[in-house]
C-alpha cells in the first residue's frame, strides 16, 4: 500500500503523491542532566526537555501535472506548507513542513518517479486509524 502525501493548496489538502518505497522518521534530542550526585553516576536525562523532530522521505509517482507543480513550487519557494501523511493501517500525521531534496528520475520508456523529502517545522499532530 502507498502511503499518502497531501499539502495544502491554499483552499484544500490535495493528495500530491504515493510513496512506494518510504522511510518515517521520529527524533527527539535528548537532555543530559548527569551531575556529581547521579546515583551511581548514571547518566539521567531531562523528560520532555529536547527538540522533536520528523522527516518523511520516499519514492513514487505523483498523482498529475498540477500536484507536481505544488511541490515544485513549495520547494522553490523554501515554503513551509501543512501537510497530511496518510500511513495505511497506521494513521495519519499533520503539520507543517518544508520539502528539503526534490529529485527525478527515470528510464526512456518508463514513467517518470521522483525521490521527496520532507521535514517537519512545527508541532505534528498523530490521528490513528
Amino acid at each position: 500500500k502507498d502511503l499518502l502525501v497531501k499539502m495544502y493548496d491554499g483552499a484544500s489538502y490535495v493528495t500530491v503523491a504515493g510513496l512506494r518505497s518510504r522511510r518515517i522518521a521520529f527524533n527527539a534530542e535528548l537532555v543530559d542532566i548527569t551531575h556529581a550526585e547521579s546515583v551511581d553516576r548514571w547518566r539521567e536525562l531531562l523528560a520532555g526537555a529536547g527538540v522533536r523532530r520528523a522527516a518523511v522521505s520516499g519514492r513514487g509517482l505523483f498523482k498529475d501535472a498540477a500536484s507536481d507543480a505544488l511541490v515544485r513550487q513549495a520547494f522553490f519557494d523554501g515554503a513551509v506548507t501543512d501537510c497530511q501523511v496518510i500511513v495505511p493501517d497506521f494513521g495519519t500525521i499533520a503539520g507543517p513542513c518544508q520539502v528539503s531534496a526534490l529529485e527525478f528520475s527515470g528510464e526512456h520508456n518508463g514513467e517518470v518517479t521522483f525521490d521527496l523529502s520532507l521535514e517537519s517545522a512545527g508541532a505534528l499532530t498523530f490521528a490513528a486509524m
